[in-house]
């Protein structure tokens, strides 16, 4: 999808605007609008999440996320596989509580382990969310556990690592 049309839009808006103006208004609000090309561009992207959001809540077994190539964005929408009936009545529950809304989270990765997840996400043709998403689901899946509601598990012991906060 092509943003530049929308932006282009909100210029010629902008000049229309200052067209009675003195010349020094006109210029200061082409200035401002070359300043704001990136915000408008990023949230123009931010809306396409929003409502690729709202739309997979509202569909079946599809899962629609916005990917930027080359610097535009793209709808990518992906057929999720149904599941079996018997984890079907296991997860009810936890589907229950996905409906209720996402979540954000901040992840650190090595730059090494990030290029092969996006290797992977885009040979399966997923965004790097959705991919990472799907992992975590078939590991909570394949673990056969799910983690404690509004709690963090302290895991202990050699090779593991302790995180958190700490007053002092």
């Amino acid at each position: 999808m092509e943003l530049s049309s929308y932006v282009e839009g909100l210029r010629r808006e902008l000049a229309s605007l200052t067209r009675f103006a003195p010349d020094e208004v006109a210029k200061l609000a082409e200035q401002l609008a070359d300043a704001l090309d990136s915000s408008v561009r990023l949230t123009l992207l931010e809306v396409l999440s929003a409502a690729a959001a709202e739309i997979t809540e509202r569909l079946d077994a599809t899962v629609i996320d916005v990917r930027l190539s080359g610097g535009e964005p793209e709808f990518v929408i992906t057929a999720v596989q149904a599941q079996p009936e018997e984890q079907a009545a296991g997860s009810s529950r936890e589907a229950a509580a996905d409906d209720a809304g996402t979540a954000r989270v901040t992840l650190r990765l090595s730059e090494a382990l990030k290029v092969r997840i996006e290797v992977q996400a885009a040979a399966s043709g997923l965004s790097v969310n959705a991919w990472l998403a799907h992992a975590a689901i078939r590991a909570l899946e394949t673990s056969g556990q799910t983690p404690p509601s509004g709690s963090q598990r302290a895991r202990t012991g050699p090779g593991h690592r302790i995180t958190g906060y700490a007053r002092g």
